[in-house]
């Protein structure tokens, strides 16, 4: 017991920090993710600061499942269906498109090898939910400009997922054909829908027979982590598996399987685990950004990346969304300004870049450059996007992103 007093100090004094963080931020109008990361940089400079880890596992494991499907239980299945066609596009072809551009670029300009430079293309490809919902959230942006913003980055890390999990296999060795490719990326993407929608189901058919608003809380809990831990296992995406399991509880859920009275415990509860998990990858991120060493790499080759990675970004949406121009599902150019400066990266670039074997020689650079990568897109991006959103008139009407 002696021995788990600093760990569990520790983690009160985050909890305090990310409070404290919480009430500043929306005082200040700022997105609460920046004032996180910040936070976490000043505790890394305080001498005597124990070392808290940042591990692929502790991200996927257990930061990860609760804010995908926090995020799908609120998002209304109409609403996201109808999107859906604009939303896969953007994610699927999307990434493809900005990834070749940063992957070509990183080969080209940076000398590192095919595959390091594709693995560093499609993790960074990834515009973390963690990061992008929680900004929106805080900026109460238009109703179908969050829609598609928070369905996009869902089903983008999706993608990533499946993507880097392919590029995994060939650094592994394995001599993937192209039939085996195409099998690994269907049962990855098939796998986690069906895997989720088995474990939603079963947890709907369960929850009907309560009314215990606890018994509910904890079965969604089962739902979130037991849909993305048995579709990892399985190696399915255990994302997609969270977000579709979100979706059916959200929206068959609330017709009968969970209880009138225990609705709003379920949303409350909920909305606690997101804020928990949120403030811990934030401080997190910031805690470990100080102690990467970035001046190794040199200034040019950051520099470069940062311009590809947004060039990338570019690439994936304006192109992308001049195919629906003539459609109901034109996007306003205002939307896709915030949809390509929007694209923040988080916790997946990195949870994905400290999973690179030690066989691919770039791996040591690929880390510390997503760490770059991410610490520009939260305090650059992430301090001017609510400017941005404001400027172009999406904020809903009648609530200024300073509400709360």
């Amino acid at each position: 017991m002696e021995n788990q007093t600093p760990f569990l100090a520790s983690v009160g004094i985050l909890l305090i920090v990310a409070s404290l963080i919480a009430i500043a931020t929306r005082r200040l109008g700022m997105p609460y993710s920046v004032g996180l990361v910040a936070a976490g940089l000043g505790i890394a400079i305080i001498p005597g600061t124990p070392q808290f880890p940042l591990s692929r596992e502790l991200i996927f494991n257990v930061l990860l499942p609760p804010l995908v499907f926090e995020a799908a239980l609120q998002l209304e299945w109409k609403r996201f269906r109808r999107e859906l066609p604009l939303t896969l596009t953007l994610a699927g072809a999307g990434v493809a498109l900005g990834s070749v551009v940063v992957a070509a670029g990183m080969h080209f300009l940076v000398g590192w090898s095919w595959l390091g430079s594709a693995m560093f293309a499609v993790l960074i490809a990834a515009t973390d939910p963690v990061a992008v919902i929680a900004a929106f959230k805080e900026m109460k942006a238009e109703p179908r400009l969050s829609m598609v913003v928070e369905s996009e980055s869902l089903l983008n890390d999706g993608v990533v997922a499946v993507a880097f999990a392919v590029l995994l296999s060939i650094a592994a060795g394995s001599s993937t054909g192209i039939g085996e490719i195409a099998f690994i990326s269907l049962w990855s993407l098939g796998g986690g829908v069906i895997v989720g929608a088995a474990v939603g189901g079963a947890v709907l058919l369960v929850a009907g027979r309560t009314t215990d608003h606890l018994v509910e809380v904890t079965l969604t809990a089962i739902a979130a982590y037991g849909s993305f831990l048995v579709a990892e296992h399985l190696n399915g995406s255990g994302i997609l598996a969270s977000l579709t399991a979100g979706l059916l509880i959200g929206n068959l859920g609330w017709m009968g399987a969970i209880s009138d009275q225990g609705r709003p415990h379920v949303i409350s509860a909920w909305e606690f685990f997101a804020f928990l998990a949120n403030s811990v990858v934030f401080l997190l991120i910031g805690v470990h950004e100080a102690s990467q060493p970035v001046a190794e790499l040199g200034l040019q080759p950051e520099m470069i990346a940062i311009v590809l990675v947004l060039l990338g970004r570019l690439v994936a949406v304006y192109p992308l969304s001049f195919l629906f121009r003539r459609t109901k599902l034109r996007l306003p150019a205002g939307y896709q300004h915030v949809l390509f400066w929007g694209g923040l990266r988080g916790a997946l670039a990195l949870a994905l870049a400290l999973t690179i074997p030690d066989s691919v020689p770039e791996r040591y650079p690929i880390i510390v450059m997503a760490f770059v990568v991410v610490a520009f897109s939260i305090f650059v991006q992430g301090l001017t996007m609510p400017v941005l959103v404001r400027k172009l008139g999406l904020v809903a009407e009648g609530r200024q992103p300073s509400d709360s």
